[in-house]
């Protein structure tokens, strides 16, 4: 096994609780009653069944960068994964025949920009342009983390899991995690743990000895093309694309920096919502919008009427589409900087899709100017934004 991180020295699983505001990037949240950080997978397994076992209340806490936990703190334990490793796995027969593929297990505590910049160090291509996300390996597939035209459903293979209800760890293929849009199963209701996460990559040390440089994926999104001075679908350097995305997101205030306070957040705080094309029809011309996938509703028809071949009778296609959150903030009048009146909590300057802690806010005033951009959205588009974050003892 080789580990990429130092990761945090504890001599002792049970430890004393700390302030979620101390391990949050949003920087708020109180002291919860009980606090584990085990650091390595079989402590992970042992103390999540014995916290499951005593009946308490319990929350997982990795990198702390997508949760909004309260201020009163938790009444319960914060289960607080610090595992960390990375190993090489045999690879299957997966992928286009004579593609050079790397298989790697990444234990759930690995910091995920630190397991991008291992991969990229390597000349392994497929979560390069994830570059810069904050948070832990292992939150990554709940949400099936997603920037600048690449998502981890890409690369993921497998999980295992250490499922709630039965105790029992078991291996999860992607397929079984219904990964869509910034969501899984793990993220609409299957309790358990995610202990290590299995991505297959692309090895380019083959396409190295030739053109002299490990190569990225082709670029996939519009933006990271402009930056890049290339076109969509063209390859770089994967060293330069990383340089490249961690610049973007630096310049949204996406890359965690002490000295800047809008990297106190959760990055983006609402998802892009998808809406019918008939609904997107509605919004003015200049409102960005992205088709997706033809989606065919569920039906029974009977044989008589359908003979196997052409279209299905009387069956459309519903078609879908993404729109802009950050578009219908700003739309909505909710510009970079504003803040409600009295309030340490501010939308970001640099990105209006990111709620941030000017300093000293409370998670309640966070969660007040999140509804107050719920409002005005829905209010002037009748579209209901939906969070991001993990609420810990929030409502919006």
């Amino acid at each position: 096994m080789t580990d990429i991180g130092d990761g945090i020295p504890l001599t002792d699983i049970h430890t004393q609780p700390v302030a979620l505001s101390e391990l949050t990037t949003f920087k708020v949240g109180g002291t919860p009653a009980r606090m584990v950080a085990p650091t390595t997978e079989q402590e992970l397994i042992e103390t999540a069944l014995e916290v499951w076992g005593d009946g308490d209340s319990w929350m997982l806490l990795g990198g702390g960068s997508n949760t909004l936990p309260a201020d009163e703190g938790f009444d319960g334990t914060v289960i607080r994964i610090l595992t960390r490793g990375v190993e090489v796995v045999p690879a299957g027969d997966s992928g286009t025949p004579g593609e050079a593929r790397v298989r790697l297990r990444v234990q759930a505590g690995e910091p995920w920009d630190e397991l991008v910049a291992f991969t990229v160090e390597r000349g392994l291509s497929g979560i390069e342009a994830l570059s810069g996300i904050p948070g832990s390996t292992g939150a990554a597939p709940v949400q099936n983390i997603g920037a600048y035209g690449q998502e981890l459903a890409s690369s993921l293979v497998a999980i295992d899991f250490l499922d709630y209800e039965s105790g029992d760890v078991r291996r999860m293929p992607a397929a079984e995690l219904e990964l869509g849009y910034r969501t899984s199963v793990l993220k609409r209701g299957l309790r358990g743990i995610v202990l290590s996460v299995e991505l297959e990559l692309h090895d380019s040390a083959a396409e190295a000895s030739v053109l002299g440089d490990h190569l990225s994926q082709p670029v996939a999104y519009g933006q990271l093309a402009g930056a890049l001075g290339v076109q969509l679908g063209d390859r770089v350097p994967i060293g330069r694309l990383r340089d490249t995305v961690l610049a973007l997101r630096a310049s949204k205030g996406m890359v965690l920096n002490p000295s800047d306070p809008d990297t106190n957040s959760a990055g983006s705080f609402f998802t892009n919502p998808i809406v019918t094309e008939n609904f997107a029809r509605s919004l003015p011309d200049s409102a960005p919008r992205w088709l997706l996938a033809e989606d065919l509703p569920d039906r029974v028809i009977p044989l008589e009427e359908y003979a196997g071949v052409g279209p299905i009778p009387g069956v459309e296609p519903v078609r879908t589409v993404k729109l802009s959150a950050a578009w219908l903030i700003e739309n909505s009048g909710v510009r970079k900087g504003f803040r409600l009146p009295g309030s340490r909590a501010a939308i970001s300057s640099k990105h209006t899709l990111a709620l941030t802690n000017t300093g000293g806010s409370s998670a309640d005033e966070i969660a007040q100017l999140a509804r107050y951009v719920q409002g005005r959205v829905a209010s002037e588009f009748g579209i209901f934004l939906q969070p991001e974050p993990v609420l810990v003892g929030v409502t919006l």
